[in-house]
């Protein structure tokens, strides 16, 4: 099964130190957050532990390699 795709382009955030959940699922109304929309899907969240206040591009295709942030798949994904 193939994740949805709700962007084309990543979700530039500043964050703060704490623990995130990236939706991998691409169904969450709360993107680019889990909000519980896998459920019954086999997908599951990526635990993402920021250690430093910084800037994350999460990725919004759900297509990355370097799950959870962007590495430019979305340029490759078909139309």
């Amino acid at each position: 099964m193939e994740p949805q795709i709700p962007s084309r382009r990543p979700y530039v955030q500043d964050v703060q130190p704490g623990k995130y959940a990236w939706c991998s699922c691409g169904r969450s109304k709360k993107q680019p957050f889990c909000d519980g929309a896998h459920a019954g899907t086999g997908f599951t969240p990526k635990i993402e532990v920021i250690d430093a206040a910084k800037k994350v591009a999460w990725c919004g295709c759900k297509h990355t390699c370097t799950k959870p942030v962007c590495d430019g798949s979305h340029a490759r994904l078909g139309k």
